[in-house]
């Protein structure tokens, strides 16, 4: 080797040395004074309104928990962004956590999203927390170890709803119509429907599979006019929802519109006089107690309106998720799992306290159904919904209305 290069190769290994001693260490030290969680939800798209107020909601958490001193002392770095579908979320996923330092994921609303983020987790040995994605077969056939579900699932959804139903007696013997979200969630929730059906002697008289980029639902609406059912029976998702309630209003049936899906903001987007009939809500901004109340107001006071049922599931789940690190001390996938597992229970702003399913990772909380106020009863755009009698009644356990093992194929491997 000749003196110039030997002295090129010194300099080399002493600036190396140098950034080792120096810069390498602070760049640890800077990793592990936060705690970087990864946060993918739908921004644009058909799920998007609702998306907006998901990122608000996880947003709001995180700085309450940064202002309070963060978890253990280390401050929450909250990386969030928009999912886009399915390929684009499984990618920022996996970028989050490679690139990004990411501990843990959290988020989502489409289950077909929800879905390719689940196997990212799984193929990096990360937690993922499942938001607002509610197949069934997110839990159920396509459940993996270290994936958990925080919202209610769709048979929920349809026992919820379908118990007002009934009590209406708008069930047996009734001819109903769907219109169902082409899609896995779509899917799943026919085939809960399908079931609830068959259970209470109603009869699907017709069902429409609908593309998630339909706008005009009038040749739907037509068919409907033609097969006069008593109830029709909205299964789509997103805007999709709103787009519907509207033109379902101007087209003036007289067979109710009931729904075993809808979210409150868009419920909120259709407006005051054209939504009526039975929904499902996991949450909504009215409930009586201290804890929500204190959600409510500090995020009215932040964003200037009250918080939809998807900020209130980010929120939460941050939150026992902050809980969960703090109890175990750590952030190690493992340690979070066996805390989970153990059916840990945390406060999630209802009457009864929610806990994540050892078998199948399924937070199990209280679910409501709600109907809608006459626009003359309304003290604003937000005063719209009349929530329903808690699902279940106190005292029947909350697993009562969720499926069990046998209606639940969920197999996890270890």
């Amino acid at each position: 080797m000749s003196s110039y290069n030997r002295r090129h190769v010194l300099k080399a290994s002493a600036a190396l040395a140098g950034a080792s001693a120096l810069g390498f260490p602070a760049i640890v030290r800077a990793q592990a004074s936060t705690i970087k969680i990864g946060h993918l939800v739908p921004l644009t798209g058909f799920l998007g309104a609702i998306g907006s107020y998901a990122q608000l909601g996880v947003k709001l958490a995180a700085e309450e928990i940064n202002a309070a001193g963060g978890i253990m002392g280390r401050k929450i770095d909250l990386i969030s962004e928009d999912s886009v579908n399915p390929a684009t979320a499984a990618n920022k996923a996996q970028r989050m956590i490679e690139q990004d330092g990411a501990v843990v994921l959290l988020g989502e609303i489409s289950s077909a999203s929800a879905l390719t983020i689940m196997q990212v987790a799984e193929r990096n040995k990360k937690v993922f927390f499942s938001t607002g994605a509610r197949s069934d077969a997110l839990r159920g056939k396509n459940c993996n170890r270290y994936s958990f579900h925080c919202d209610i699932p769709n048979t929920v959804m349809v026992n919820a709803v379908g118990t007002a139903l009934n009590q209406k007696g708008l069930v047996k013997g009734k001819k109903f119509v769907t219109l169902t979200a082409d899609y896995i969630f779509g899917h799943d929730l026919l085939k809960a429907a399908k079931s609830f059906f068959a259970a209470n002697d109603a009869n699907l008289i017709g069902d429409e599979l609908i593309a998630t980029d339909v706008t005009d639902f009038s040749p739907y609406l037509l068919k409907i006019r033609q097969a006069k059912p008593d109830v029709v029976c909205c299964n789509l998702a997103g805007n999709q929802v709103t787009n519907l309630v509207k033109q379902y209003a101007e087209f003036g049936f007289p067979y109710p519109l009931v729904g075993f899906n809808l979210n409150t903001g868009d419920a909120w987007a259709a407006g005051a006089g054209n939504l009526s009939g039975f929904w499902p809500t996991v949450w909504y901004h009215t409930l009586d107690n201290p804890a929500s109340k204190a959600f409510v107001a500090n995020f009215t006071k932040k964003y200037g309106k009250p918080p939809e049922n998807h900020a209130w599931i980010e929120y939460v789940t941050l939150k026992l998720l902050a809980q969960a690190i703090t109890d175990t001390k750590s952030t190690e996938t493992e340690a979070l799992i066996a805390h989970f597992e153990k059916q840990t229970q945390f406060d999630i702003m209802k009457t009864r306290k929610g806990y994540f399913r050892t078998w199948d990772h399924q937070l199990v909380q209280e679910a409501y159904p709600f109907t809608v106020k006459a626009k003359a009863d309304m003290k604003d755009q937000w005063d719209m919904l009349v929530l329903g009698d808690t699902v279940p009644v106190a005292s029947a356990p909350l697993e009562s209305i969720y499926p069990n093992k046998e209606q639940n194929p969920c197999t996890m491997k270890v």
